[in-house]
């Protein structure tokens, strides 16, 4: 086991594997969409999962999240992929219930760290409050794993990732710059601290900030993954008709990957994110690096939370001791026209 470097059988870590935003509004561009009363949240609204109505008081909420490994150790990569894909979930305001395991592994790998992948999946299910009950493998060259996940929410307690409203106040749950991180590991520039930390931060379940959240007016709500902070604060600002003006002195930047952005030591899907958002920002005078870290990939981040108002104060007070990182990053403005996004 101490000899399997997963990370080493793949070309991308984690998040950073996925197909960028532009790129997969073009290959959905085109599909019939099938319109049924019940589905509230579909494929074509660019949110986190899908919600079907089931009867007044419950909606299914779904989706599916994998990825290649992002860390060597097998069941740390179960335990951080599982904690990804169950992110969607939460960030709907919805309870995750159900999942299956969705697994690509090579058939030279041991089958000691595939047991040690699966039970890390498991694990972080069972503490999510949730069952996985079946799957789905195949084998390839280059592992992946995720989950399947069904969750439950109720229908006028449903968030999207648009509806956000002026005035409302921005947070963020997690740090930023684990995707500059995971690219530094690859070539062993990372500490053991620094990756210790990394490792805490992609296995917390975003169930804290979830269940603070349901309490308050949230208007909006997104799960910072793949698409970086500006690629999804883009598609609320985008789906809710408004403007994101954020401090970027607020976000909460991981220390040693400011210094690696400031080295140009930068995953492939920040280029991705950037070639994405870039034209709808308006960076002002933050640095460059700033703005690099932005557009970081986030492999199993943190929630970003348009509320209410009257309710920030407060629920600011609550999300400092239910997740990793409470952090007031901005505001919700009217749309102008041009820009969506506004860096200060």
């Amino acid at each position: 086991m101490e000899d399997i470097k997963l990370t080493k059988l793949a070309k991308c870590a984690g998040c950073g594997a996925k197909v960028g935003a532009g790129v997969l509004a073009k290959l959905l561009d085109g599909i019939k969409v099938h319109h049924d009363p019940n589905l509230l949240v579909g494929f074509d609204k660019s949110d986190d999962a899908s919600v079907y109505k089931i009867s007044d008081e419950l909606a299914l909420v779904q989706t599916v999240d994998f990825f290649p490994p992002i860390d060597d150790d097998p069941y740390t990569f179960g335990q951080i992929a599982a904690t990804n894909a169950l992110s969607d979930v939460y960030a709907m305001g919805g309870e995750p219930k159900l999942a299956l395991n969705i697994m690509a592994i090579p058939d030279s790998l041991p089958k000691e760290a595939v047991h040690a992948l699966l039970r890390g999946g498991y694990d972080k299910v069972y503490e999510a409050g949730a069952i996985i009950t079946g799957g789905h493998s195949i084998l390839d060259d280059e592992p992946k794993y995720g989950l399947a996940v069904t969750g439950f929410v109720h229908p006028d307690k449903m968030l999207k990732n648009c509806g956000a409203q002026a005035g409302d106040v921005l947070f963020l749950t997690k740090p930023i710059g684990i995707g500059i991180l995971t690219s530094a590991a690859k070539v062993d520039l990372v500490s053991e601290q620094t990756l210790a930390l990394a490792k805490k931060l992609m296995t917390t379940l975003n169930k804290g900030a979830r269940d603070v959240m349901v309490n308050y007016r949230v208007h909006a709500c997104t799960d910072v993954t793949g698409f970086s902070l500006l690629g999804h604060g883009l598609e609320m600002a985008q789906g809710s008709d408004m403007e994101l003006e954020i401090d970027t002195a607020a976000i909460d930047l991981i220390e040693d990957s400011k210094e690696f952005a400031k080295m140009g030591i930068l995953p492939a899907g920040m280029y991705r994110n950037r070639n994405f958002a870039e034209r709808h920002v308006d960076a002002g005078d933050v640095p460059l690096y700033i703005q690099d870290m932005l557009y970081d990939p986030q492999t199993s981040g943190g929630l970003l939370i348009a509320v209410h108002p009257d309710d920030a104060d407060a629920m600011f007070e609550e999300l400092k001791s239910a997740v990793p990182s409470a952090q007031r990053i901005g505001t919700v403005r009217p749309y102008r026209g041009g820009k969506y996004i506004f860096l200060k």
